[in-house]
């Protein structure tokens, strides 16, 4: 019984559950990256290419019928989404430690007791 509460206080801690949902928004954020590459910005910058699809760009390995083919443009496709996810991954980070240094900056006002305690003692002092 003790290894199961255990396992259960691990899995419910706020961390944990903040993990996991974060894990689950970036899945998601990457999704809707990758439809924005292959069905957005590909689309719209072939023109300017000269009408090259990058997403179609392979090369076929010499051998027959079975010849691996190397898909150079879904690999293309991965690494631009990748760096719009990581740079958005910055800003969010960038922008949570900035928040984080104001909350930090601010010192708490001491407990209401601890001022009057503190001016019964200079009051006692003199």
């Amino acid at each position: 019984m003790g290894m199961i509460s255990e396992f259960k206080s691990f899995a419910m801690k706020g961390n944990l559950v903040d993990m996991a949902v974060g894990v689950v928004m970036g899945a998601a954020f990457g999704t809707v990256v990758k439809s924005f590459i292959d069905d957005v910005f590909m689309p719209a910058i072939s023109p300017i290419m000269g009408g090259i699809d990058v997403g179609a760009w392979a090369i076929t390995m010499p051998g027959g019928e079975d010849a691996a083919v190397i898909n150079i443009g879904t690999f293309i496709n991965a690494t631009i989404s990748f760096i719009i996810v990581a740079f958005v991954m910055f800003m969010i980070i960038k922008a949570m430690n900035k928040a984080k240094k104001k909350e930090e900056a601010a010192p708490a006002a001491p407990p209401a007791q601890e001022v009057l305690l503190a001016e019964i003692r200079d009051l006692l002092k003199k």
